[in-house]
């Protein structure tokens, strides 16, 4: 039993303070203190009464003088000690009107401060997660383990057009149930138990990618589910455009790339006829295809050239081009030409056999010419070659296969051909795929002009020779019909720098046959020349005027008020001798 008289009750009371108490008298001499002091106060097991407090912590003895000499109490003094840090209250304790002495009730707040330090921090990183959170650019929809929203980032705001206040709390069934989404990643990832992808559409207009990711607690449950967001409908809208900008440049690579393999067709077969012209970039566009193409017009316009030239511009251009002319085959022979023959297939055959002219264009292209003198027996085997890629040589057992590209040309009127039967219509049908109809030269006088130059270069190349085109020579050129085409111009040209003794080509080096039918008479309507022509025509006999009277270049040249330079060399281009 405690007692007021008994000294152990205020022992007792004083040791069962949860706060560490100590009195001092005016020297620093320790006369009470408690269990809780001590254990704050001091490290050790030593009494610390009869002690002076300046001995066992000097570090606090300056505020006790304080006290002393003013008298004024110190109230939530805080003190950090070695180990530990406290807060103290102290007050003075007064005898006749003097400070004889200081008590000291202190707490140790040093776990307080611990749990104050880490709050602190868990408050700095939760300040930074949740800039983290409202910075990232993907929007942030994070629901509890029921579905039920518990948050969400300014992105997610700005890519729905919904404000948080009216998603927090919300199931996300209500969202799909009220159109603002258009079905749930996060139901799904609730459902199957693990991370989802799915495309989603917010509003009915926005197109969004979404990715839940599950977040487990301790016994194995979602307790949330994060969904990251990220808006796509300007990445489509780019796409798009980016796939019309690719369609552009494609179109406009593939129209320059046509540009500049028509020029270079029109360097290889000469022309200078809007008609020709057109039949070129035709055949530009049907070579970059495996189509098969139908070469349709008179002996002598250039079929064979137009079919090799398609050929150099596809796709087989690094492989054989193999030409076939039909009308020059017998027809007995015919079928092993074609196809070919096994050992043994009949009397006379080689012993090895023989491959045909098919076979032997296999990854190239094959040009039959004179398509029409085709027997028909041979258009058949011609026909399964074309829809089925193979054929069967003489003698053989088996089939073999073929990889080619056909060409046809012919100048017959083959439709006349199919009526009389003289001519597959199946197979009509399956050539005229792309047909090109190349015109004669008289339908295209522009081209003979051009085309003449041409042949007389690589005539003088050829021959080392120097001779040159009268004006007048060409415009009878351009009166001339040429039922031989391309090929008796040629033919003419050629004996023309055979048979000319000067360097100049005149009208007198024609042969008779177009002597006869062409005149220079330029004031008929079909017969007018271009303009380029007439006008060196009329500068050359203008030249040739004006020498007759001068006696000197000098002289000439004043008359026609042009420097002598210029003159001479007009002259040379007109092979006039100077005066």
């Amino acid at each position: 039993m405690l007692s007021t008289n008994d000294p152990r009750t205020i022992s007792l009371s004083l040791d069962s303070a949860h706060n560490g108490i100590i009195v001092v008298d005016r020297s620093g001499m320790i006369l009470i203190y408690n269990q809780a002091a001590k254990r704050i106060f001091s490290d050790s097991e030593v009494d610390l009464k009869g002690q002076n407090i300046r001995e066992i912590r000097p570090e606090v003895w300056d505020d006790f003088e304080v006290l002393f000499r003013t008298g004024q109490p110190q109230i939530g003094r805080k003190i950090t000690l070695s180990g530990a840090t406290i807060i103290t209250n102290r007050a003075p304790i007064f005898f006749e009107g003097k400070v004889v002495g200081v008590i000291t009730v202190f707490q140790d707040v040093s776990e307080h401060e611990a749990i104050i330090s880490e709050l602190s921090n868990f408050q700095k990183l939760h300040k930074e997660l949740e800039v983290i959170f409202e910075s990232s650019c993907d929007g942030l929809f994070v629901s509890d383990g029921k579905a039920n929203c518990l948050r969400v980032n300014r992105s997610y705001e700005e890519i729905t057009g919904t404000r948080r206040e009216s998603l927090i709390g919300r199931n996300t069934r209500s969202l799909v149930k009220d159109k603002i989404v258009d079905n749930s990643v996060t139901l799904e990832v609730l459902k199957q138990k693990k991370q989802i992808t799915l495309l989603q559409v917010i509003n009915e207009k926005k197109e969004v990618i979404v990715t839940g990711n599950p977040v487990w607690d301790e016994d194995g449950n979602i307790s949330k589910v994060v969904v990251n967001v990220r808006d796509i409908t300007e990445l489509n809208e780019l796409k798009r455009q980016l796939e019309e900008t690719q369609k552009k440049r494609n179109f406009y690579f593939q129209t320059l790339q046509e540009y500049h393999e028509t020029e270079h067709a029109l360097k290889v077969m000469v022309t200078n006829s809007v008609e020709m012209r057109k039949i070129l970039e035709k055949a530009v566009k049907a070579a970059k295809v495996e189509v098969l193409v139908l070469l349709t017009g008179e002996s002598g316009v250039g079929k064979s050239m137009l079919a090799r030239l398609i050929h150099d511009m596809s796709q087989r251009r690094e492989h054989t081009f193999v030409k076939i002319n039909c009308g020059a085959i017998p027809p007995n022979l015919m079928e092993s030409e074609l196809f070919g023959y096994e050992k043994g297939a009949f009397t006379g055959a080689l012993a090895s056999g023989k491959m045909g002219l098919i076979e032997a264009g296999d990854k190239g292209t094959i040009f039959f010419d004179e398509i029409a003198e085709l027997p028909l027996e041979m258009q058949v085997k011609l026909l399964e070659v074309i829809e089925e890629k193979r054929f069967k040589p003489i003698g053989a057992t088996q089939k073999t296969t073929v990889d080619v590209r056909i060409i046809a040309a012919t100048n017959q009127n083959i439709t006349e051909q199919v009526e009389k039967g003289l001519f597959r219509e199946d197979l009509y049908y399956r050539l005229n795929v792309v047909p090109l109809e190349i015109p004669p030269l008289r339908k295209r006088r522009d081209d003979i002009p051009v085309l003449s130059e041409t042949i007389l270069e690589k005539l003088n190349h050829k021959a080392g020779g120097k001779k040159r085109f009268h004006p007048i020579l060409i415009e009878l050129l351009r009166q001339y019909d040429f039922p031989g085409n391309v090929r008796e111009l040629i033919n003419i040209i050629e004996r023309m720098t055979v048979f000319s003794e000067s360097d100049t080509l005149t009208p007198d080096d024609l042969p008779a046959e177009i002597q006869l039918n062409t005149t220079p008479d330029p004031d008929a309507h079909e017969k007018i020349p271009p303009l380029r022509h007439a006008l060196s025509n009329y500068e050359c006999k203008l030249l040739q005027k004006v020498l007759k009277k001068s006696e000197s270049i000098q002289q000439a040249a004043d008359l026609l008020e042009i420097h002598p330079t210029t003159l001479s060399r007009k002259l040379t281009k007109f092979n006039l001798s100077a005066p």
